[in-house]
Order: C-alpha cells, then structure tokens, then sequence
C-alpha cells in the first residue's frame, strides 16, 4: 500500500518508497514494483504520471485522474512557473551554507530527442543544515585524513532537467551519497556498511503547486523515511568554512 498524501477527484499524491520505479520501463527489466500500477490497483482507477522521480530517491510524486488534468500539469513542470519542489539530500563534504549552481547539463543518452546533442540551462538552490563527519578514513578525495566530511542539505531545483540535482552536486565536487552513477562507488560501500542500509539519500520533501482546476495553493510534504534518523548519531560539527 502507498502512502496517500493528498487526493481529490483530479489529484492524487503519493510518497514514494526509495528503490520503486515510477513505471515499467526496458531499462530495469527486473524490477516488479511500480508506483503507478499500485496507485491504480489501490485507487481503482487510471492514473497519469506527472513528473518522474528517480527509482532511488523517496518523497513527494504527483500523479493526475484524468488526461487534460496531466496535459496541464504536464505544461506547468516543463515551464517551471507556479512550481516549487524541495529536496533533503546528505551530500559528501562540507558545503558552503547557501548558493545557486548554474550550470548547463547535456541530455542524457537514453534521454535524447533528436540525434544531435543538446545541453540544456539548469540553476538548484542548496542550503547546508548541517555539518559532521562519518569515522570512514582515507576517502577518495580526502586521502590522509582520519574522517570523512558530510553535510545534509536542502535542495531546490529551478529547471527540470534529468538527474539534475544529482549531476549539480558532482559538479560542485559533493555528491549525494548512495548515488551509484554520479558518486563515488567506495565511498558509497563505506557508508553502508557504517550505517547498515544502502540506498540513495535523496528525498523529495514538499511540493507547492497551484491546483490546475481551482487554482488553490497546494503545499503537499512527505516527512523524511524512518531510516533519516541514523544520520543523528553522528553529531554536528562547528564550521568555519567550505570544504
């Protein structure tokens, strides 16, 4: 059973589990958990999805009840206008405490429109709630050093582009931990075994829309999974700086 965290007669909005697909899809013929064929066994009736979230990352996914509803939705995410999406994230190192990544991202190559190659301008927001280290030593980008730096943040994407928060945060040298393709694998490694689970540590934390039928402001937030709270073993540490 999903966990519903609105519905109405045009919307319903879920919390994904880390580790679910949104869809079926070639690339992960192995998979037999999807978000949308459960919703509409659970619901008993057709959904839309609206937007994607990656099979790792938990939190906040919008489907729409009916087609014109999804068109609609569907223009409002390409646009960006009316939108604003946050993401939780613990990160590798110690990031400054607030700044905006713009930097353009290519389409990936099971993600391309036409042959040619396009890049695409996508801006995040980030901000760092706090700093501390994991008794993980000699990382890869931290050779001599006894502890590993790691920060939880806050993330806000202002385009839509795929993987793009992800491939933001390799681009300012702090990837997300558990992220397979746009981390670093031994790090990874570390930490779940340190921790005890593996998994990516994104997660989708609120979505604020206006309605698309009555225009109402919609604030919808999945509180982070149980699993966050092994982050507070590890305490805060004061920070003069970046890293």
């Amino acid at each position: 059973m999903l966990d519903i965290l609105y519905r109405d007669d045009y919307l319903a909005i879920v919390n994904k589990p880390t580790g679910w697909l949104v869809h079926r899809t070639p690339l992960d013929k192995g998979e037999t958990r999807f978000v949308l064929q459960t919703l509409r066994n659970q619901i008993g009736q057709h959904v839309w999805p609206v937007h994607r979230l990656d099979k790792g990352t938990s939190g906040v996914l919008l489907f729409a009840l009916n087609a014109e509803v999804a068109r609609t939705l569907g223009q409002a995410f390409q646009s960006g206008e009316g939108l604003q999406k946050t993401y939780r994230a613990v990160v590798r190192g110690w990031p400054a405490d607030a700044g905006l990544i713009d930097h353009p991202l290519k389409r990936m190559p099971d993600d391309m429109r036409t042959e040619r190659t396009e890049v695409q301008p996508a801006q995040s927001r980030f901000a760092t709630l706090r700093r501390f280290e994991l008794p993980i030593p000699h990382s890869q980008a931290q050779q001599g050093f006894a502890s590993t730096r790691c920060a939880e943040v806050v993330l806000e994407p202002l385009t839509g582009r795929r993987h793009q928060l992800r491939r933001h945060m390799k681009h300012i040298a702090h990837p997300i931990l558990g992220d397979a393709t746009h981390g670093k694998g031994p790090l990874n490694r570390a930490v779940a075994d340190l921790i005890g689970l593996q998994r990516l540590w994104l997660h989708a934390e609120r979505l604020q829309l206006a309605h698309p039928v009555n225009g109402q402001a919609l604030a919808i937030d999945a509180p982070c999974p149980a699993e966050w709270t092994l982050w507070d073993a590890f305490p805060e540490c004061p920070s003069a700086g970046s890293d």
